[in-house]
């Protein structure tokens, strides 16, 4: 007998695109706070908190994140039906590029290396903001990448 997988159920895919907007928005700010010995252990806060919703988004998938759930809530309802619906699995392995990239400034900013917060939180930021303004997710590029060689399955 073979194993049958199910395909997961599609997502609005803009409803990663608002949780990116968001995310862009404190990592500049984290950024920002973080070039200012004034205020860098509020940009070490900051990230902590991001770090805990990549957590999230990379445990649990963006439609239970709490930016899914207030785009669900809040936004999708004014908005037309989407064109198409996309697969759950590259956004959420996103969401895990996203939490290994703040965890590692989160690692640096402990260790107090020079500038560490401030370069992780700014490559998340492009990261996050290339998804956000251009409908471009890293993450999910190396999702499909890593289909590709074979390391992750296709279903």
């Amino acid at each position: 007998m073979s194993a049958t997988f199910k395909t997961p159920t599609g997502i609005d895919p803009r409803g990663p695109r608002f949780g990116a907007a968001i995310t862009s928005v404190l990592l500049l700010i984290t950024v920002f706070l973080a070039l200012d010995a004034a205020t860098y252990a509020a940009a070490y806060g900051l990230l902590v908190v991001i770090t805990a919703l990549f957590a999230i988004g990379a445990t649990l998938g963006n439609s239970r994140h709490p930016y899914g759930l207030i785009f669900k809530k809040f936004v999708r309802p004014k908005l037309a039906a989407p064109k198409e619906l996309e697969d759950p699995r590259p956004p959420k392995f996103a969401q895990l590029i996203g939490l290994i990239v703040a965890g590692a400034g989160l690692l640096l900013g402990a260790f107090a290396v020079p500038f560490g917060l401030a370069v992780a939180a700014a490559a998340a930021f492009v990261a996050a903001f290339l998804n956000a303004a251009f409908d471009y997710c890293l993450g999910c590029q190396i999702y499909v990448g890593l289909q590709r060689v074979g390391l992750i399955k296709k279903h």
